[in-house]
């Protein structure tokens, strides 16, 4: 374990005694006494010391076919309060065809196309009252929109541009994230809806994204961001991201927390990688910058514990490096 990690988290005996409870079951343990107002019957309240901590959702649970409720019910009971959420679930709550969305797994390739045709149909009619159902949902329960993970963007057409910008911001988002293009014709177009629509985009980097990369994007449109993944960026850069956050900060949407290990190292559990995950929340904290620090959960679940066990450890790690 690295030495960021000798005080701030949980032991493994600790972890293990989760996997005996559920989520709501867990509340009753003493160390998780922040997860008990939530469950209480209060609203979860994941910002700590002015950060705002979030999670990718419902990537980090590893369903991504989960209703937006279903979503909603883990996540108050994660007692998190914001939230990058992928816009899934929100079309199928606004009653986009589910397999529209989520094609079956064995459905021919040839019928991609069609699908993709008649998703753009919907898209140019959809009810925008229910994304605002769904936000009222969602705000109602005391969760936050802030991130909204757009999938595929390039390659929408103008018109679904012009909806899913307005989708975002109904939705409470404050920017879209994405996977970046390293092509400058993407960043570009991309960038100009962006700017026209001044709702900013966070391009999410993995080991191969360089500050470089974010750079071009950035001179290619006022609008255009970096969703910084630290723990890729230790892995592909074997750098600290700290220089690029400050002195990006201002284009910086929010950064994906996550540990990995220099040189195309694995996902670890936090604090036990190279990544300085908590420098990085400190430096957010210590500088009052708006960027929400959001949980990716990608490492392998140890034996003996359970992947909510480890959803609630990395919460608790991050809330440590905050106290």
């Amino acid at each position: 374990m690295s030495k960021q990690a000798t005080s701030s988290v949980f032991s493994r005996r600790e972890f293990s005694r989760l996997s005996l409870f559920t989520l709501t079951g867990a509340t009753s343990l003493p160390f998780l006494g922040w997860l008990g107002a939530a469950e209480a019957g209060g609203k979860p309240n994941s910002k700590v010391a002015r950060v705002q901590i979030g999670m990718n959702v419902p990537y980090s649970f590893s369903k991504p076919e989960m209703s937006g409720e279903e979503i909603l019910r883990t996540v108050v009971q994660l007692g998190l309060s914001a939230v990058e959420l992928r816009t899934q679930s929100v079309e199928v709550f606004m009653g986009a065809p589910s397999d529209l969305i989520f094609p079956p797994r064995n459905a021919p390739k040839a019928e991609a196309a069609d699908r993709t045709e008649k998703l753009r149909q919907w898209r140019a009619s959809a009810p925008m009252d229910r994304a605002k159902a769904f936000r009222q949902m969602y705000e109602d329960a005391g969760v936050l929109i802030q991130i909204v993970k757009v999938d595929g963007i390039f390659k929408m057409s103008p018109e679904e541009l012009d909806y899913v910008f307005p989708l975002a911001k109904t939705l409470g988002g404050r920017a879209i994230s994405t996977e970046i293009s390293h092509a400058e014709e993407d960043l570009k177009r991309l960038g100009q809806f962006a700017d026209t629509h001044q709702l900013m985009v966070g391009y999410h980097g993995h080991t191969e994204t360089g500050p470089e990369h974010w750079e071009k994007a950035f001179s290619l449109a006022k609008y255009n961001g970096a969703n910084v993944d630290i723990g890729h960026f230790v892995a592909g850069q074997n750098t600290s991201p700290i220089p690029f956050i400050k002195q990006y900060h201002e284009r910086v949407t929010h950064v994906h927390i996550k540990d990995r290990k220099y040189h195309n190292g694995p996902n670890a559990p936090f604090g036990e990688g190279d990544t300085p995950i908590v420098e990085v929340l400190r430096l957010i904290r210590d500088n009052h910058w708006n960027i929400q620090a959001t949980i990716e959960f990608e490492y392998k679940v140890p034996a003996g514990s359970t992947r909510n066990a480890e959803l609630l450890r990395t919460i608790k790690f991050c809330r440590d490096a905050l106290a």
